[in-house]
């Protein structure tokens, strides 16, 4: 989700491999996971060199991206070209399609890894790639916040009548489910690589604020530029068991569903479970205030960002 330049959400790729680790899965693996303006980042072996620094995005629907300079330091090989496309549904971009034949994190080896081969934007200053939601289809893979780490384990979650464990589906290959406001329920992607609490325009004109939403900053994505909004809900926001309380949301025209992000993703433990569709957030408490985006820091005396490169989008 924007503010950055998003490459996922909808990336469909035209060839592709399965991610399969070369030892059995029979324990939990665990890693360090840094956390830098919510998004968790984690150092990666690429074909037995590094380390690098990735960040792990459940918002991007393929295995990995990967920079251009890491692609040519690293030699590797084109297999194929890669459609990517962003929420909007404005425009898509290809890219060349990239080969890893070992990819190791938190102590997993994984092979045969298509990865994208596209430029990060702002988030190229911060690592030199990316670890989409499909590589780890086959693990529990759990996002632990407060702790600073990231799992990957076998095993599977058990509903628990819809209070820490949720059920979600898959959108283009990115995690979608369920948070509700004023009575209502509404769909919202589960984005680490996401800024905050977002909300399309759609639906947050028919919601109370405390606070109307003001400008804070002209954003883009593959495809477009867009304004964006924040103000403070009159109303909490719930998920399972817990509650944001009228919290600060983002808002943009630019994207159908709501999106939940850095913010709002770094009070909890998050695990998923791809094979059962379940999803369980674990938290010392039920109540959350959201207060701060990390959008408005990092856009403090930011300069204006260029608007894409016209040749890389299509018209019409």
């Amino acid at each position: 989700m924007p503010l950055l330049a998003r490459f996922s959400a909808a990336c469909a790729v035209a060839l592709a491999f399965a991610a399969l680790p070369a030892q059995t899965r029979d324990r939990a693996h665990v890693t360090r996971m840094e956390v830098v303006h919510g998004k968790p980042y984690v150092m990666v072996m690429v074909n037995g060199k590094g380390p690098f620094r990735f960040v792990i995005d459940t918002g991007t629907g393929g295995q990995a991206l990967i920079t251009s300079a890491l692609a040519d330091q690293l030699q590797l090989p084109v297999v194929g070209q890669a459609r990517l496309t962003d929420p909007s549904g404005q425009g898509e971009q290809r890219a060349p399609l990239l080969l890893i034949q070992s990819l190791n994190v938190a102590g997993v080896d994984f092979k045969d890894i298509s990865a994208i081969r596209h430029g990060l934007g702002q988030e190229e200053d911060a690592c030199q790639g990316v670890l989409g939601f499909a590589l780890f289809r086959d693990y529990l893979l759990t996002l632990d916040y407060p702790q600073q780490e990231m799992t990957l384990e076998p095993g599977a979650l058990k509903p628990d009548g819809e209070r820490s464990v949720l059920p979600f589906h898959l959108s283009d290959g990115v995690p979608i489910f369920s948070l509700r406001l004023d009575g209502a329920t509404f769909e919202a992607q589960l984005d680490s690589g996401g800024i905050g609490l977002s909300l399309p325009s759609a639906l947050a004109a028919h919601l109370r604020f405390d606070v109307d939403p003001e400008l804070i900053a002209i954003s883009q994505s593959l495809s477009t530029r867009f304004p964006l909004k924040a103000g403070r809900l009159g109303s909490d926001v719930r998920v399972g068991r817990y509650t944001f309380t009228r919290p600060i949301v983002e808002i943009n025209p630019a994207f159908p569903l709501a999106n939940f992000g850095a913010c709002a993703m770094q009070n909890f433990a998050i695990t998923f479970d791809q094979n059962n569709l379940l999803v369980r957030l674990n938290a010392e408490g039920n109540v959350f205030r959201l207060n701060v985006l990390p959008t408005l820091l990092r856009l403090q005396n930011s300069p204006d960002t260029k608007p894409p490169d016209q040749a890389l989008v299509p018209v019409g």
